[in-house]
């Protein structure tokens, strides 16, 4: 039976950006989550390294700023920079007096900092190696303790709702479409705020770190619903996930190597030393990029990254969530190197926010991975996701309780109409679809553009929109079709943006255009304008000091 729910503020995502905020407005709002799967397996559960925060006597809010600067390759905007990082230690402290554990160094309770590639400091607070899940079970306990938070699991956003606005006559977002996919019913949620918190977009590639859930629907929906898009040309390839034929999306957290692990080619050699002076603590894309030139050069399917040097009770202690997982698969990482290779990780671009997490679009935001802010900017530097998440969270809630008193109840939605449509028996069309997207995504569009893969590429998602575009409005919709729909959203903004690049800078590397622009410019995707057509402009980025 289908449904119309009516709250304060709707929350498309139920990670750790999204709970944050639901959290911050509970004692003054009534809100809605929406939860893709069940509360627990988006892509916050399974962060690893930790959270980046200026909490040590020899640190410094500038020291974090500049090595943030330093990864984004000249394309951050150091106001949104010095905003998070200024906002990190109040940040940690709530995650603190949520409950969370983090790891304690010694018996005075001071926490254990470690260091990770492009910090110049021991500042990254973690809970062991599984970070992740502290922090979101946490959220998740104080969450289902709020009478004024409803918790929707599998229910997937399908289309956001707009409506003109009888005071400033013009639009504003007032809710979504949303199948329950447990009961196969599209129900109408509406609200006087949406917040979008869905994550990135790393599933539009063939290897990733990420769930399944990661597939930008966020991004996607903003995008019809006409908000602008920026710098979906930077997707980051984690350097070390695991290789081995049952794995699936484990990723070997960039703390190893903040504590010594070295990267060796297969017959045991360091290769990172000659190719930067960091070595296997250079920023991401960096790191990235080497082990994938290597892997090409010699023909090999991977290369090691060897801990084993370090005594086993270090390691048990330190890594035990990755110790015990390579131990599923017959690697003790105490006595032998772990082969790993680069996956799909992150979406630094994303939905153009201000630092209130607001979109272009009245009374709809926009945080974490889904949002673009301007933190990573060419190359996210290493734990600085998690932060953006609560310090945005944060600041969004703050600007939804200024104006919630300000804003109307909407006007009633009519229901999803899905009288002219019919149940499929070609469900094959999704998996193929959803499978050669992800593949040419990876051959054409991965940590190495050309010109020709990126004209191939174009000429594929064409032709699998249109596809796609036919199965959608033919057939009743499900989980899959909607992910695979926004995929291709994804995809063909990605595309666009990358080709639109004419350098290399960060996380877009291109032979064709193989020098750094002495200009930073973002990519600004602007959907529909008056002539019917998309328009991507190029914004110059302030200089940074």
């Amino acid at each position: 039976m289908k449904k119309h729910y009516q709250y304060d503020v709707l929350v498309i995502g139920s990670g750790a950006a999204g709970l944050t905020l639901a959290l911050s407005l509970a004692q003054h709002a009534k809100v809605a989550v929406l939860s893709k799967n069940a509360v627990n397996q988006g892509s916050t559960w399974f962060a690893q390294g930790g959270i980046a925060a200026v909490l040590d006597d020899q640190d410094s809010i500038d020291a974090h700023v500049a090595d943030t600067l330093i990864a984004g390759a000249g394309l951050c905007h150091e106001d949104a920079v010095r905003f998070t990082v200024e906002r990190s230690k109040e940040a940690i402290q709530w995650l603190i007096n949520q409950g969370v554990n983090f790891t304690k160094e010694n018996a005075n309770g001071d926490y254990h900092l470690t260091k990770e590639g492009g910090h110049s400091h021991r500042r990254i607070i973690h809970s062991a190696d599984a970070t992740g899940q502290a922090v979101h079970s946490t959220l998740i306990d104080q969450v289902e303790r709020q009478p004024n938070i409803d918790i929707y699991e599998h229910h997937v956003a399908v289309n956001l709702i707009s409506q003109a606005d009888a005071g400033s006559r013009k639009l504003r977002c007032t809710g979504a479409y949303v199948l329950d996919s447990e009961k196969d019913t599209i129900h109408v949620f509406q609200a006087k705020v949406v917040v979008l918190a869905t994550g990135g977009a790393s599933k539009v590639y063939l290897y990733s770190s990420n769930p399944d859930s990661a597939s930008g629907d966020g991004i996607a929906m903003a995008w019809r619903a006409g908000c602008r898009i920026a710098n979906m040309e930077f997707n980051q390839f984690h350097p070390t996930c695991l290789y081995h034929p049952r794995a699936k999306n484990f990723l070997i957290t960039e703390a190893l190597r903040g504590e010594g692990a070295y990267l060796r080619l297969p017959n045991g050699e360091r290769f990172m030393l000659r190719l930067d002076e960091r070595a296997e603590l250079a920023p991401r894309d960096i790191v990235a990029r080497a082990i994938d030139h290597e892997i090409k050069r010699l023909g090999c399917d991977c290369v090691y990254l060897d801990i084993s040097h370090k005594s086993p009770e270090f390691i048990s202690e330190h890594f035990p969530t990755v110790k015990a997982r390579c131990l599923e698969f017959g690697i003790d990482i105490t006595k032998e190197p772990i082969p790993v290779v680069p996956a799909a990780h992150y979406t630094c671009g994303g939905v153009v926010v201000d630092k209130n997490g607001h979109t272009d679009l009245q009374n709809l935001y926009a945080i974490g991975e889904t949002s673009f802010t301007g933190l990573h900017g060419a190359n996210r530097m290493a734990s600085n996701s998690l932060l953006e998440c609560i310090v945005y969270a944060q600041s969004a809630a703050e600007h939804i309780l200024a104006n919630l008193p300000h804003i109307s109840a909407p006007d009633t939605s009519p229901q999803w109409d899905a009288s002219r449509v019919r149940d499929s028996d070609e469900d094959v069309v999704i998996s193929h679809n959803w499978d050669e997207l992800r593949r040419f995504m990876w051959d054409y569009v991965g940590i190495v553009r050309t010109d020709k893969r990126l004209e191939r590429a174009t000429h594929r998602i064409k032709l699998l929109q249109k596809e796609i575009a036919e199965y959608y409005s033919n057939y009743k919709i499900s989980s899959d079709l909607i992910e695979l729909r926004n995929l291709a959203t994804v995809a063909e903004l990605i595309i666009r943006s990358a080709h639109e690049r004419k350098e290399s800078r960060g996380l877009h590397y291109s032979p064709d255009y193989p020098d750094k622009s002495p200009i930073a410019r973002d990519t600004i995707m602007i959907p529909h304008n008056f002539a019917g057509q998309d328009v991507i402009v190029s914004k110059e980025v302030s200089p940074q000091k």
